[in-house]
């Protein structure tokens, strides 16, 4: 790659391939992966004789077979009654996500992508206390679904998931400024802290 490629391949969306051929998500995931977890990512390339990736990640042997009593205690409490629109269109993430939030007391709605989402509601009168939405979806992005329903939905708090961290998602203002935003992968007791944060 040259330089100008290089300095890029990290960037959501950023992709060399033709219209329909990419879209320049596999590396932003990759990076958001390693940076969530503390580590670095290194590249070298040139062109016409190839490229290099170095991923450095922390120890860890010294997390093995310990429990972070710190998370147990900050798992908030049960909120039965309250409903959450969850969007994802990966159907894995999404059940697993739908599994823990029932068993913690939330009514859960899916949709499996945006515009779903959005004819739910449009059929639907049954009150949505929050959204958790992903931000990148085929048909309709999580900010164009939350745009989409801030007329009618005026009330409703809203948290985003996504694969990629905050810091790409702002450089690329995909997202507006002080937006909750969910890192992928979390775990069970960022989900329920980040809801109930969200929810006040």
């Amino acid at each position: 790659m040259n330089k100008e490629t290089l300095a890029r391949i990290f960037e959501p969306f950023f992709t060399t391939k033709d219209a329909g051929k990419g879209t320049g998500l596999g590396l932003a995931t990759v990076y958001g992966i390693v940076k969530q977890s503390a580590g670095h990512i290194l590249v070298y390339s040139e062109p016409g004789q190839g490229t290099t990736f170095k991923i450095y990640l922390p120890s860890a042997d010294h997390k093995i077979g310990v429990t972070s009593h710190s998370e147990i205690e900050k798992v908030t409490p049960q909120r039965r009654g309250t409903t959450i629109l969850l969007v994802e269109d990966d159907e894995i993430m999404r059940s697993l996500t739908r599994k823990l939030l029932a068993e913690h007391g939330y009514t859960v709605i899916e949709a499996d992508d945006g515009k779903s989402a959005l004819e739910w509601t449009e059929s639907h009168r049954d009150p949505i206390d929050l959204l958790l939405t992903d931000v990148v979806m085929r048909r309709m992005s999580g900010p164009e679904l939350v745009e989409r329903l801030s007329t009618t939905r005026s009330s409703m708090k809203v948290v985003y998931m996504s694969g990629y961290t905050g810091e790409l998602m702002a450089n690329r203002e995909v997202l507006k400024p002080g937006v909750t935003l969910l890192e992928k992968p979390f775990s069970r007791t960022a989900l329920l802290n980040t809801i109930h944060a969200a929810l006040g």
